[in-house]
């Protein structure tokens, strides 16, 4: 796929609307709309990295309730044509079809293949992968598990909602206190799992969310893992304009 002129695309990930609570989280829901908005004007389509929420589970006729404003430019921006593609994270993984049929916007569960301008890209939320925290992949197999979905299906929306938001605001990860230092390349486990992929299959991209860190680092020749940070403390999104991936902060 080759990109129009001064066309480009976006990446952006772990917005994580909803926390601490929804009147604190409005002011960053209002921002992502301005930069969606801002951005609508070139892209040639745009990549949605998980965490969009941080908590969404779609009964068989409920969603939760809120995001308007967000989800309102979305279905705007798709409708004029711009594709989006959206990715989901460890907080928002109970996702159904609101998005394929409300908004026609794919949703992947896994890792993506992309081809731009001759470049190949890899593309994905990032939880549960690389060496380590065996505990979170356990759980994460439980939650994801059929039954545990109808289980939860189970509860009224009041009740099951409610409690899921107060347990995820609780997870520090969608503070990023526990992911303010770079580790070392040795120790994160994203570059690990990056340079790894890069052992069966050259990729000149791999682009996750996740780790709320942003940053850029070479893994290989003309290869680089990338971290698109979040919309908590950094506000910062990828863009890529056919030869170079940057990231850069929304003010």
């Amino acid at each position: 796929m080759l990109l129009a002129n001064n066309k480009k695309i976006y990446f952006a990930s772990d917005q994580h609307f909803g926390a601490p609570t929804a009147e604190l989280s409005l002011p960053r829901e209002k921002k992502f709309v301005a930069w969606l908005d801002e951005i609508k004007q070139d892209a040639e389509a745009i990549f949605l990295l998980g965490d969009l929420f941080d908590f969404w589970f779609e009964y068989k006729t409920v969603v939760p309730k809120g995001f308007v404003r967000v989800l309102g430019k979305l279905a705007e921006i798709r409708d004029s044509g711009i594709p989006i593609y959206f990715f989901v994270g460890n907080h928002d993984l109970w996702m159904r079809d609101y998005f394929e049929t409300e908004l026609n916007i794919p949703v992947y569960y896994d890792n993506q293949e992309f081809k731009f301008c001759g470049k190949t890209f890899l593309i994905g939320h990032g939880d549960g992968k690389g060496p380590g925290d065996l505990g979170y992949k356990r759980m994460k197999k439980v939650f994801v598990h059929p039954f545990s979905k109808w289980l939860f299906g189970w509860l009224h929306p009041d009740i099951g909602v409610g409690l899921a938001q107060y347990l995820s605001v609780k997870n520090k990860m969608i503070s990023g206190e526990s992911d303010v230092k770079f580790l070392g390349e040795d120790k994160e486990w994203l570059i690990l799992y990056a340079k790894r992929k890069l052992e069966t299959k050259h990729y000149n991209y791999l682009i996750f969310g996740h780790r709320h860190l942003p940053m850029i680092k070479s893994v290989g020749e003309n290869a680089e893992y990338v971290n698109l940070g979040d919309w908590i403390s950094y506000f910062t999104y990828g863009v890529f304009d056919g030869e170079n991936f940057e990231i850069k902060e929304y003010v």
